[in-house]
């Protein structure tokens, strides 16, 4: 991630040219290290100064060369210097050669650290070119992300297909399954299904055996769409190719397995896909989750939180100590909302640690133990171990129980802060959960700082969406005001067409985000139940999943189809 560090020289500059005044300045200083950002990111991305204006206030000030990124060609750079830790670390791009010199395109040329690593790195003296950083961070996202979306695999060859590189494959157990030659076709034809996937942005691909047919499909948007009939003839092959990419045994087809494959697209993209077989009458059925590391590493920008709402999970992850749960069904997006947090907090000042079943995404920095109940390593055990190690931030997988739910409040309790997830509809509702486990009221309102309840609802294609004209008496009853009526809705609905699946196009999240209070404190103390805790909280100014979701289809973001799916109605 960018440098955080206060570069004083720019913030110096900028408020010298009139542009900030101090309080500003250190605002924004501030929530550039929260975020992770340099300073002049973080200008630019809260729209405080244009990244053509910093660009020329710095050439001007400094003397660095200015460059027009757009006008550069990316497939020229030298591979070799190509460090990706460095890239992302100081948001900084080599871009050519000349003679001992390397030039490295910055859109903060007081970075001097910047400059020093590239030289450590490539052994070549360093040299600043300038660059606005909006196209620096499109360029960055073309350079280290190469994304799949983009590239065109039904253009693919065979031999393209066949060479995709699959790391950690025991080739000894690849040679059972028999003549290379007649395999060929199904490494290719199981290439281009996990690419395919890949490419349509897929969370899970299902690979089904039945007594006549075979099929697969993709979870796309949260939503299963067949995509290939394979003949039934093949089941058993495809199964074993799967499985000896797993490091799987495949002489063993009675009981389920659990395994992982990791898929080299390019020389930047890797992903990780976990793969869990189950025997069912017809054959072994297999399901994979495509892990992309990426994904946590978004920013909370891109994940639906309004801004009031970012605003209360920001505040409360700046804090030393404390509990925050996020809560929602399988698959409502919580393993990303945690990373994303871990990943502002992932610093080297702090000691991170997590307890995950199983661990879905590696996060450089952080210490993550994989949960084996056969071994006794429970997410409790694990957290005991993890208060001997002297840590900052501690993230429990899920709260399950009440030994668990104790020793997570404890570690909020003494000066630790503690992220996990619990099974619940409603924020509210998290709290009457850890009362029926047994945790203490006065514990709960000692500890919990912040609850997000959370759901995924699908994206709105921005190319095909249509106004959907909506009685008002069918508005009131679907949880408008008769104020915002008045004020005035717009509404749309999907139509679909060949950029999106049915009118849809990628999930947002849908966020209740509750704080906790003196009154809310009080009324947990009190006995009271989740009604009257979702009460006194919207009395408060929180918005409910509910709310929440008419405020995303009102913004055009949803339909109000979809929010009458993933939300309560």
């Amino acid at each position: 991630m960018p440098t955080t560090g206060l570069h004083l020289g720019l913030s110096t500059l900028f408020i010298r040219k009139g542009l900030l005044n101090e309080a500003e300045m250190a605002a924004t200083i501030h929530k550039s290290r929260l975020a992770k950002q340099s300073l002049v990111t973080t200008l630019t991305t809260d729209k405080l100064i244009s990244a053509r204006e910093i660009a020329e206030l710095c050439y001007e000030e400094y003397g660095t060369p200015l460059l027009d990124l757009t006008e550069f060609d990316l497939p020229s750079i030298p591979e070799e210097y190509l460090n990706k830790k460095l890239i992302e670390k100081h948001r900084c791009l080599p871009l050519f050669r000349r003679g001992n010199r390397l030039y490295i395109a910055t859109s903060d040329p007081t970075n001097i650290s910047a400059l020093e690593d590239f030289q450590f790195s490539a052994g070549l003296h360093a040299e600043a070119i300038l660059v606005e950083d909006d196209k620096l961070g499109k360029a960055l996202e073309k350079i280290l992300e190469e994304d799949i979306s983009a590239l065109d695999l039904g253009g693919l060859d065979e031999e393209s297909l066949a060479g995709i590189e699959v790391t950690d494959t025991d080739r000894r157990q690849e040679d059972q399954q028999g003549d290379s030659s007649d395999d060929a076709p199904i490494v290719i034809y199981i290439n281009k299904i996990l690419t395919d996937a890949i490419r349509k942005g897929a969370s899970d691909l299902h690979f089904e055996p039945y007594e006549k047919r075979y099929r697969i499909r993709f979870r796309i948007d949260g939503i299963l769409h067949e995509v290939s009939e394979p003949p039934i003839n093949l089941a058993g092959r495809i199964s074993a190719r799967l499985k000896v990419m797993s490091k799987l045994d495949i002489a063993e087809r009675r009981v389920p397995q659990d395994g992982r494959i990791k898929m080299k697209l390019s020389r930047t993209k890797s992903i990780d896909f976990r793969v869990s077989t189950l025997p069912t009458l017809w054959g072994e059925k297999i399901v994979m989750r495509i892990l992309d590391s990426s994904s946590a590493q978004l920013g909370i920008e891109k994940l639906g939180y309004e801004e009031d709402q970012k605003a209360a999970y920001m505040e409360m992850l700046a804090k030393p100590q404390g509990m925050i749960l996020v809560t929602g069904p399988t698959g409502s997006g919580k393993t990303v909302s945690l990373y994303t947090g871990l990943n502002i907090l992932n610093t080297e000042e702090r000691n991170i640690s997590t307890a995950e079943d199983p661990v879905e995404i590696n996060l450089e920095g952080v210490n993550q133990v994989h949960i084996n109940l056969k071994a006794g390593l429970t997410f409790a055990s694990a957290l005991r171990s993890f208060l001997r190690q002297d840590p900052d931030v501690v993230m429990v997988g899920e709260i399950r129980d009440l030994e668990t739910a104790e020793i997570a409040i404890k570690a909020a309790q003494t000066g630790h802060l503690v992220l996990s997830t619990l099974h619940t509809n409603s924020a509210a509702e998290t709290l009457t959960r850890l009362i029926n486990m047994g945790v203490p009221g006065y514990n709960i309102a000692s500890s919990v700082n912040l609850i997000i309840a959370q759901r995924l609802a699908r994206r709105l294609c921005p190319e095909c969406k249509e106004p959907e004209e909506i009685p008002e008496h069918e508005l009131l009853r679907l949880g408008f005001s008769q104020e915002q009526i008045n004020q005035g809705i717009t509404l749309y609905k999907p139509c679909g067409c060949d950029l999106c699946s049915g009118g849809y196009k990628g999930r947002v999240g849908i966020y209740e985000v509750m704080k906790m209070s003196d009154e809310i404190a009080r009324t947990i103390m009190e006995g009271g139940n989740s009604l009257q805790i979702a009460s006194m909280a919207k009395s408060q100014g929180m918005r409910d999943l509910r709310q929440s979701g008419l405020l995303k289809a009102t913004q055009g973001v949803t339909s109000i189809a979809e929010v009458n799916r993933v939300t309560s109605f």
